[in-house]
């Protein structure tokens, strides 16, 4: 039996829609999603990276366990030939297994546009400043608005709920706990940890101390103070980092757009040192003291242990990386955009070939093919004999900003008219010159 689209009552409706968390990208937003894209890869390149890909599935044990709490959010998929897969839920364990399963040691590459990650043995901190320094020069460079870069370090974090009295075996899960602070209020996380995770009020009491500092080198040269972090061996090794990490951020001249939270946490298992997180801001009004922030477009941190989970010898290869939330910053500028009216260009289009009279189709299609051989972006309207007027209305409709226009006439002379959309401008162009008058005309500035 035929599968029914629609069809009789009483039959199965098939309703025509994406997958759950999955959508359609029209060519407008693709438009925007290109230029998303562009600026970071060409960020990216300026950095010295290489790029790879790896599939979109890795078998199930290769994602299982890499994660905490945020593995409930693995998708998986039924076993293909005897093997159980699942879907990458980021591109870092993948980027891993890559590294050991190929015994890399050292590289530098971007994944797919998103992902930004150094591998190897360094000294402290560089690698990690260039992480921070990528991030700040990609959201400048998008114009997403005013943002703050949310900088910890795990160790830091594992000191801190030493001292304060939180059972070893309860880091993982306080530390779930404290990544919600930028979601909900101190009182709500503190309940959560004492009324579902069973710590007591106390050493709730004394998380939210800390939890509650941000500053920069004033603050990390405070706590290196602390009489209790500074006795505690993960803290102090974490705030010394940190120091290092503001001094070279200060060199880069970025430190105006970075704050040392003792609140980011970031959920994943894999981190062992730095964490980093990208919050948009948004200035409610002039009266609001501090910025309301609109949620995270970029996180990352030191992952050192992970690809010595995958390799047979348990070699160590230290990695820090960057992850640029794609979609969230997709769905800004789109908003925007909507918001503005701002025309989009869907295609790039350099010229349409048009023809003022008829009987042209030939000559518009031995031109067209010249232009395209020489690496010129150009349509025609797919009429024997279209008229001139509707040629210009489809100029004007797509943004397509030239017109090279054949008639009788100009064919006889060994010219092509040229013609500007924007202004109207018409010029004759001799037929050898073309290729290079549209280059100039559309080359960028």
């Amino acid at each position: 039996m035929k599968a029914q689209l629609g069809g009789d009552e009483g039959k199965h409706k098939f309703v025509l829609k994406t997958p759950k968390g999955t959508r359609d990208y029209s060519p407008k937003q693709m438009a925007i999603r290109e230029r998303v894209f562009n600026a970071i890869i060409t960020c990216f390149k300026r950095h010295g990276a290489e790029v790879i890909d790896t599939p979109v599935f890795e078998l199930k044990e290769t994602l299982t366990g890499k994660y905490g709490e945020d593995s409930k959010l693995i998708y998986d998929l039924k076993d293909q030939g005897g093997e159980l897969l699942s879907l990458r839920y980021d591109l870092t364990v993948p980027f891993a297994r890559y590294l050991a399963m190929n015994k890399i040691t050292n590289i530098k590459r971007y994944h797919i546009a998103k992902d930004f990650d150094i591998a190897g043995q360094f000294d402290p901190m560089i690698p990690d400043a260039e992480c921070l320094k990528i991030v700040h020069e990609i959201l400048s460079d998008l114009q997403l608005g005013d943002f703050l870069v949310k900088v910890n370090d795990r160790r830091i974090l594992d000191g801190m709920f030493a001292v304060c009295g939180v059972p070893d075996s309860k880091f993982r899960t306080i530390c779930s706990s404290v990544d919600k602070l930028d979601k909900m209020p101190w009182e709500e996380v503190k309940n959560e940890m004492v009324g579902e995770k069973g710590l007591s009020p106390e050493a709730a009491d004394r998380i939210g101390e800390y939890v509650q500092l941000h500053g920069g080198l004033e603050l990390i040269e405070r706590l290196l103070q602390d009489p209790k972090l500074s006795q505690n061996k993960l803290a102090k090794e974490g705030l010394g980092d940190m120091k290092l990490l503001f001094e070279y951020l200060t060199l880069f001249g970025i430190t105006g757009k970075i704050s040392f939270d003792l609140s980011l946490a970031r959920g994943l298992d894999y981190y062992t040192g730095v964490i980093f997180e990208a919050v948009l801001l948004q200035q409610e009004n002039d009266h609001v003291e501090e910025p309301v922030s609109v949620g995270s477009v970029a996180g990352g941190g030191r992952y050192d242990g992970l690809v010595g989970m995958f390799d047979p010898k348990g070699r160590k290869v230290p990695c820090v990386g960057v992850s640029i939330g794609i979609e969230r910053i997709f769905s800004i500028l789109e908003q925007r955009v909507e918001a503005s009216e701002e025309k989009i260009r869907t295609t790039e289009t350099q010229v349409l070939v048009a023809s003022a009279q008829k009987k042209l189709l030939e000559e518009r299609l031995k031109l067209i093919a010249e232009l395209w051989d020489a690496g010129i972006k150009a349509e025609i309207l797919y009429k024997k004999n279209p008229k001139l007027l509707n040629q210009l209305q489809y100029c004007e409709d797509t943004g397509i900003p030239l017109v090279a226009i054949v008639g009788e006439q100009e064919l006889k002379d060994g010219v092509v008219k040229l013609r500007v959309v924007a202004t109207r401008e018409e010029v004759n162009v001799r037929r050898e010159s073309l290729v290079e008058e549209i280059r100039m005309r559309t080359s960028r500035p």
